[in-house]
């Protein structure tokens, strides 16, 4: 399949992007200002103990427990449950300053159709999951790689000293073997492919910014929906308050050092 042949593509140009990108140096960003944006993975939509419930903010969240754990200067945390690139644009840029020393970021999935893929997969055939996957690939290549671009750029003019970490976003699904009650086998494979394209896109456009890159995949690998021991809430597939804790507060932690 044509869709196979670019997910291998995008991961060998990923290897070198995890290669480059995590060794960047740190500027003193554990006392400075931190800045958290992005969309629900970052929010902390599902995570539960929310500081504002209109953008699911939650104080489980990994940006909320890093501030807690490092004790930065300033702690600006406008990450939104739902937002897309432009809603980052309108709504969140302003946060960033000259003073500003982090920034960490997860943004792109609602780009590119996320809930709706996830729907037409959960709720309907494995063809009509397939042809969804195939309009979000369409997005994810044409689209959002300019959309990024853009974005990071003006990440960079707003907050020029800062270190930024864009974070990735995990496999849903455990590869392979029954999920009683959840999807099938092809049916997970295929988002997990999805997710493939989608982190090696994401992961392509921080490097070229000069942004480091946290790949939450690794962090979550064995607590995926239909595992024993799920981080990942399989009711509105989000992170659960355990999936920030033990899967994406370490990888943040490590890309922000």
């Amino acid at each position: 399949m044509r869709f196979s042949r670019v997910v291998s593509a995008t991961l060998g140009a990923f290897a070198l992007t995890a290669l480059t990108t995590v060794a960047a140096p740190l500027s003193h960003a554990a006392t400075g200002e931190y800045v958290a944006m992005g969309d629900s993975y970052a929010s902390g939509t599902g995570a539960g103990n929310y500081s504002d419930t209109a953008c699911t903010r939650s104080r489980n969240a990994y940006p909320a427990l890093w501030a807690a754990a490092n004790s930065p200067a300033s702690f600006k945390f406008v990450a939104c449950g739902g937002a897309q690139v432009p809603d980052v644009q309108r709504n969140q840029l302003s946060a960033l300053s000259a003073s500003t020393q982090l920034v960490s970021i997860s943004i792109g999935g609602n780009d590119t159709g996320f809930a709706s893929v996830m729907l037409s997969c959960k709720y309907s055939t494995t063809s009509a999951c397939e042809r969804a996957l195939a309009d979000s690939r369409e997005v994810a290549e044409n689209e959002l790689p300019g959309q990024l671009d853009a974005l990071y750029a003006q990440i960079r003019t707003r907050a020029p000293q800062a270190r930024v970490v864009v974070v990735g976003y995990p496999y849903l699904y455990k590869n392979g073997g029954l999920c009683i009650g959840g999807l099938s086998s092809a049916k997970r494979t295929m988002l997990n492919q999805g997710s493939d394209l989608l982190n090696g896109i994401i992961a392509g456009r921080a490097q070229a910014a000069g942004f480091v890159f946290a790949d939450a995949r690794p962090a979550f690998a064995g607590h995926e929906i239909c595992t024993s021991d799920e981080w990942i809430s399989g009711s509105n597939v989000h992170p659960t308050a355990e999936g920030h804790t033990l899967g994406y507060l370490p990888a943040f932690t490590t890309a922000a050092a």
